[in-house]
């Protein structure tokens, strides 16, 4: 899987079935002539039989290919193995056009340890449908892998479950060429509508550092909370579980994120000179309807957040949401300043549901709702001064379902 890119180092990750010596040789595309190494690591069974390979004889805005080496043998593999490095635009020209990926909710099926009744999970050629509009960058939502009965309690288990989700045959082209980030929901942290009382949490952090390869976490106390930035739009990864207060006690005073997280979120953002800034969560935030995990149910926490970001007066903040099997663009009008956005996208190959369509979202935008498994491609492109957001919403043949446009000087 290729991981995180800056300018000057791209984070390339892979798994092994036993311990073995694994290296990446690299090399900028059409120069085949001067290669380079990572540093060869041996995957061991206290990493999960992984290893995290550090590209960093890498210049800024180049595309390179790569080819895998276990204990010295190179490993063919059908389809392109590339990744490429972060241009230096700032003060130079133009941000580049870049196109991003999105999805949640990716079930699995095991047979041996399933509920009884119809399998949960399908449809999985929707990655292939993916790989086939080449994103640069994939951004997954949130249970990204679904843990079961049989894992939440042993690191084996969640090992386990990590490692089935990350073998899907359809999987492989799309984590071999487009730079993924991730950030957690319930299931990938633990049980259904798990909070910070989870008692194997620790076990569930070091699984997702184990198997993504984001640059940074832990930021305002969160468990897997981060940050990072594609040309000239900033990404703020939050934790919704590791410091959220029970959804069996509930208080309009709850913890959702968290004071610390809260804190660092605001800080950040009110710091960020990007032009959209992205703060993706995974429970829906704009959503009124007091259902399910929706942020509206931590009434003055997310009073709090969108005062703040009012009363900053930060520009061109944008959500991304999943968790709630179905997806939509959610629109708060906001007086006096710009309209506030959330886009939920779910699920990739979990079941669908159709419950938004009964609940008293006043805020989504009309024809939006989106029932049936799916995924966003996001195209940014423009000039500096006239950025745009162009949302594709396609199901698992790619198909286009709707599309909207958010633009920059409407962010303000």
């Amino acid at each position: 899987m290729v991981g995180y890119s800056a300018m000057r180092e791209v984070m390339l990750w892979v798994q092994t079935s036993e311990p073995t010596l694994a290296q990446i040789e690299y090399w900028e595309r059409g120069k085949p002539e001067v290669r380079h190494r990572t540093l060869e690591l041996e995957t061991s069974e206290e990493t999960s039989l992984t290893a995290h390979l550090l590209a960093d004889e890498v210049q800024p805005g180049r595309r390179y290919e790569y080819a895998l080496y276990l204990n010295r043998r190179k490993i063919e593999r059908p389809y392109p193995l590339e990744f490429q490095t972060q241009e230096l635009w700032q003060w130079r020209k133009d941000p580049p056009d870049f196109r991003l990926a999105l999805g949640s909710c990716n079930y699995v099926n095991e047979p041996a340890v399933e509920r009884p009744g119809a399998p949960y999970g399908g449809d999985y050629r929707i990655f292939s449908a993916i790989d086939r509009l080449r994103p640069d960058v994939m951004l997954w939502l949130g249970d990204n892998v679904y843990l079961r009965e049989v894992d939440w309690h042993t690191r084996t288990g969640i090992r386990h479950r990590y490692s089935h989700t990350r073998a899907l045959r359809e999987l492989q082209p799309l984590l071999g060429h487009t730079h993924h980030y991730a950030m957690w929901d319930d299931h990938d942290y633990g049980p259904n509508d798990s909070d910070r009382s989870y008692a194997y949490k620790q076990l569930t952090l070091d699984a997702f550092k184990q198997f993504w390869a984001n640059p940074n976490y832990g930021q305002g106390g969160g468990g897997i909370t981060g940050t990072f930035e594609w040309n000239d739009v900033q990404f703020f990864l939050l934790d919704d579980r590791w410091l959220r207060s029970s959804n069996h006690l509930p208080t309009a005073a709850g913890s959702y994120l968290g004071d610390s997280q809260l804190q660092w979120l605001v800080e950040a953002l009110a710091a960020s000179s990007a032009t959209f800034k992205v703060v993706a969560v995974g429970g829906q935030v704009l959503n009124p309807a007091k259902v399910f995990e929706n942020y509206s149910n931590y009434q003055q926490e997310r009073a709090r957040l969108l005062a703040a970001i009012s009363s900053a007066g930060i520009k061109g903040v944008v959500f991304l949401s999943g968790d709630r099997h179905h997806t939509e663009l959610t629109r708060m009008e906001r007086p006096g300043t710009y309209p506030l956005y959330d886009l939920t996208v779910s699920p990739l190959t979990s079941a669908p549901s159709a419950s938004g369509k009964d609940e008293n979202n006043y805020y989504r935008v009309t024809n939006t709702l989106t029932t049936q498994r799916n995924f966003a491609i996001v195209d940014v492109t423009g000039p500096r001064f006239d950025r745009r957001l162009n949302i594709r919403i396609l199901d698992v043949d790619g198909k286009q379902l709707w599309t909207q446009e958010l633009s920059s000087k409407e962010l303000k």
